[in-house]
């Protein structure tokens, strides 16, 4: 990128155009609960919208492990994954020390930009891409991410794509943040139902308060050295086990509201 050299104003009308276009086509195609379907719709915009793009994938770091999302081919997901093997390239730069404005830019794999990643260039450049964009995708918490764009030619992608592809990160990491929240709070409601289905077992069958109750999962988690929630899973399931059981042996309908013998293996009566 050259000091000083900057988009024409009808360019820059196009990409802010084009970014709302991305951005109101990854909203309307899939819930922002559904991770997975986020992270590919992402990289499908980013690829149709970045000048010069012609495949991608999202690399993610989490607890020192590289792994690749949503590539565009099989040939991306190796290069993705061969950058996380490395510890080298474009996506981990982006990841761990990008520039000012998030992107890495490989302007010629086979060429100068090599000397920059001498074991993963080679690697792109026999697999068909000499040019790179990584951009930094910046979420809350331990998980890094980076969105990578390649081009089979050399020094494809000029300002506007940089740019491009920068305000792209910055958008997709808003709504790669936002799905994982709803991931996160997905979860979270989970639990706090199966929790509240264990606390019932317990109330009906050992006739406690729900102070009592929750108490009693607490205790169990603390003396097993498992999860409240896990504690919480384990007898539910087991409970609703034992109620298909019973049903496929004596043909009898079972009371739904009935608790059997599983909680009294883990809570025993002289409580």
């Amino acid at each position: 990128m050259k000091v000083g050299e900057r988009v024409h104003p009808g360019k820059a009308e196009q990409l802010v155009v084009a970014l709302r276009k991305a951005a109101q086509t990854l909203l309307e195609r899939r819930s922002i609960r559904d991770l997975q379907q986020t992270l590919s719709e992402i990289v499908a915009a980013a690829v149709e919208t970045v000048p010069g793009a012609t495949a991608g994938g999202i690399s993610v770091s989490e607890d020192g492990i590289v792994d690749t999302r949503n590539p565009t081919s099989r040939g991306i997901s190796e290069l993705d994954r061969l950058q996380g093997e490395l510890h080298e390239g474009p996506s981990i730069t982006a990841m761990e020390s990008p520039t000012e404005d998030g992107v890495v830019l490989a302007g010629d794999l086979g060429g100068p930009d090599g000397e920059r990643w001498p074991r993963f260039a080679p690697a792109a450049v026999a697999a068909g891409y000499r040019s790179m964009l990584s951009a930094q995708l910046a979420t809350a918490g331990p998980m890094r991410a980076s969105l990578n764009l390649y081009a089979a030619e050399p020094d494809v992608f000029d300002l506007e794509a940089r740019l491009t592809a920068g305000l792209f990160g910055v958008q997709a990491a808003m709504l790669l943040h936002g799905s994982e929240q709803a991931v996160h709070l997905g979860r979270a409601v989970d639990s706090r139902d199966v929790i509240g289905q264990a606390k019932g077992i317990l109330m009906e069958r050992f006739v406690v308060d729900e102070t009592e109750a929750f108490q009693m999962l607490v205790e169990s988690s603390q003396s097993t050295n498992l999860k409240l929630v896990d504690v919480a899973r384990w007898l539910v399931g087991e409970v609703n086990r034992r109620r298909a059981r019973r049903a496929s042996t004596d043909g009898a309908k079972v009371d739904g509201a009935r608790i059997d013998a599983a909680a009294s293996e883990l809570f025993p009566p002289e409580r």
